[in-house]
């Protein structure tokens, strides 16, 4: 029987020696390679998948012209673990024999909040007109992993205007600061941060809100 790995923490990971390049997000470790071509990001893909063949732990990676994006997460406890650190610090020496520097401020995630009353009875219109998928916790995610996952959040009460609709954007934790001041000077105001740095509620000059958020403070 194979052993299933120990979980490990953000903060775990994070103090692991050689994942500079690396950060947690919402979905699990990650970073972006700037290669300044297709054929240098085919190569480092060739690579990457070289490394997770040999390692059998197998990351989720998105090739675009001048960049490879790189996920890491361990199924088998549903987070990182030391698996994820050891390919972690694989990955970036490879990337760096093929000078493709790191770029860790390059990635996030995004997630859509919908207020609803009765998450169980609206989950499959949603679940239908996105071509999604359930995962828990009233979840519905891209089964593509290109698109923002969607929460369906109960409510109390009904609000004005219909459903509330809030974005929410899990960033590196040494970036969230700099994008909450960026976003006040562009015309948002601070909602709260009565919980940062695990989350700032911000809103747009019209009042929508979006939260910004980290790994920090929800250990």
């Amino acid at each position: 029987m194979p052993v299933v790995p120990r979980r490990i923490s953000a903060s775990e990971f994070h103090e692991a020696e050689g994942v500079e390049d690396w950060r947690v997000l919402s979905g699990g470790a990650c970073t972006q390679f700037r290669t300044g071509s297709f054929s240098k990001g085919v190569e480092l893909l060739g690579a990457i998948g070289a490394l997770a063949e040999a390692a059998n732990h197998h990351p989720d990676v998105d090739l675009r012209y001048g960049a490879v994006t790189v996920r890491l997460r361990t199924h088998e406890v549903d987070g990182l673990s030391e698996r994820d650190v050891d390919l972690a610090r694989r990955i970036s020496a490879v990337a760096r024999e093929l000078g493709a520097p790191a770029v860790p401020s390059a990635v996030q995630d995004v997630q859509v909040s919908v207020g609803v009353l009765a998450p169980s009875r609206v989950l499959p219109f949603w679940r239908a007109v996105l071509g999604y998928r359930e995962a828990p916790g009233e979840h519905l995610v891209d089964p593509g992993a290109r698109g923002p996952s969607v929460l369906l959040q109960q409510i109390e009460a009904p609000r004005p205007g219909g459903p509330r609709v809030q974005v929410e954007v899990s960033m590196p934790h040494d970036e969230a600061e700099a994008r909450v001041a960026a976003a006040i000077a562009a015309g948002g105001r601070l909602v709260s941060e009565a919980h940062a740095p695990a989350w700032w509620t911000l809103a747009d000059p019209e009042g929508a809100e979006v939260g910004v958020t980290t790994w920090m403070g929800r250990e």
